[in-house]
């Protein structure tokens, strides 16, 4: 059953965002905050344009796929039973850097304007190791635990495209402490399972569910147009941690060196059955990223394709609906035509190169990459009339400039516990975590 809402629409009011305004300006003599129409130089998406259309947004259907329960059960039971994160937060053995100890190359990736409330950056070899890419962001509710999805770019056999998670523990801002896990899938038998393989270009953590961008496990390729769902208190421990293997092996279970794995519980793929076109030609869902919307009504799944610069394409934005029935509590909301799942609303923006997009009360934000190699990159807000975004002078230029965000700057996720916005990079030496007070960006736009 699908439980769908009429998403609230709060708009702050402009007199307090033009008094907020001022606060902006204190936060860096090199910003100035003026409107898009006004800005010197560079090109602004506009604003967002309604798809509107009942085929349209049925080119964005997706089917789900519920992992047997039999088999689920029977892995668990074969692996000693299930473990909750606060076990595995416990455990960490891996320690991040706080922005004193980053390196000056580390630092360089910081937006200009608005500027960082907090930054962090990972322990070696993580910061330095290029077979791994940090992907994605997502926080629990309160943000005591950050969540970070790696991929392994690498070509070594065994290894590439595997899907690590980084579980931080961030109780105290000052020392913060990850453990890595390992995702997987079960075997039809549950006597055994398979590594996920994929690029983890988003993340959404609502109740006990991670859900993430994933490729459709039953094909070999790299697919961005499937989602994987992870139930959090469903960890469970690997036997062997000195072995390459990833499954059943004689002492046990092995997880490539990983302590722990977490298992999928769902998928989702494009009800059509077809591929996504990473060229956007077919209006398969390209799904690049999602993040998670806790002010909508019933709490959402925003995500987003991304097409590069002269594609021609516009890249859509929209959202699916959370179900909120208990025992359905963060799987996608589904109708009763063969647990289809139907997109909410849906937008195309101009923006290209998009990294990742954010809804919050009513406003979307969408993270762009910038046009040229080694410029920041931009956070728009955008609406069905405009797209504006803070501009700065960032020291390549006397000139204002769009490209006041981060450098290489990935997918947004938004933390109700502390009212930040955080992101991430991958380039090696730049690999930064790092959060924006939303309140900052809010008055950097207007």
């Amino acid at each position: 059953m699908k439980h769908r809402g009429r998403h609230r629409r709060r708009r702050r009011g402009r007199a307090l965002r033009a008094s907020l305004a001022g606060t902006a300006l204190a936060l860096t003599a090199a910003a100035t905050l003026i409107s898009t129409s006004q800005a010197a130089g560079g090109k602004t998406p506009g604003g967002l344009s309604s798809v509107g259309s009942a085929s349209e947004l049925r080119e964005l259907r997706l089917k789900e796929s519920l992992t047997d329960r039999t088999a689920l059960e029977t892995l668990t039971a074969r692996m000693g039973g299930r473990v909750g994160v606060d076990e595995v937060l416990r455990s960490a053995n891996h320690t991040m850097r706080d922005e004193s100890d980053c390196f000056v190359t580390e630092k360089g990736v910081l937006p200009v304007a608005p500027t960082a409330a907090r930054a962090y950056c990972w322990e070696a070899p993580d910061a330095v190791d290029d077979r791994w890419r940090p992907q994605s962001v997502t926080t629990s509710r309160d943000n005591k635990v950050i969540v970070s999805g790696w991929t392994h770019a690498g070509t070594t056999a065994g290894e590439e495209g595997l899907a690590r998670v980084a579980f931080v523990d961030a109780s105290d801002p000052s020392d913060l402490k990850y453990r890595w896990v390992l995702l997987v899938v079960p075997q039809a038998d549950g006597k055994g399972l398979k590594a996920v393989r994929s690029r983890l270009g988003g993340m959404a953590w609502y109740e006990n569910k991670l859900i993430v961008t994933a490729r459709n496990p039953q094909n070999s390729g790299y697919r961005d147009d499937s989602l994987f769902v992870f139930d959090l208190d469903r960890f469970l421990r690997a036997d062997v941690t000195d072995s390459d293997a990833i499954g059943k092996v004689d002492q046990g279970f092995s997880a490539h060196h990983y302590r722990y794995v977490l298992p999928a519980v769902a998928s989702y793929s494009p009800a059509s059955g077809e591929t996504c076109d990473a060229r956007g030609n077919d209006g398969v869902p390209c799904l690049t990223s999602v993040s998670l919307d806790r002010t909508s009504t019933p709490p959402s799944v925003v995500a987003n394709e991304s097409f590069t610069t002269g594609s021609g394409t516009a890249a859509r934005v929209w959202r699916y609906d959370l179900d909120t029935v208990s025992d359905r509590a963060g799987l996608l909301g589904t109708t009763g035509r063969q647990g289809e799942v139907e997109a909410d609303e849906a937008y195309e923006t101009k923006a290209t190169g998009v990294r990742g997009v954010l809804s919050h009360d009513g406003d979307w934000y969408v993270s762009q990459a910038a046009a040229k190699q080694g410029r920041h990159g931009t956070v728009w807000r955008q609406d069905e009339e405009h797209a504006r975004a803070a501009t700065c002078t960032n020291g390549t230029s006397e000139h204002q400039s769009y490209a006041c965000w981060g450098l290489h700057g990935g997918p947004l996720s938004y933390a109700p516990g502390t009212g930040e916005l955080w992101t991430l990079t991958a380039p090696v030496p730049e690999r930064v975590l790092y959060a924006v007070r939303l309140s900052d960006v809010e008055s950097a736009l207007d």
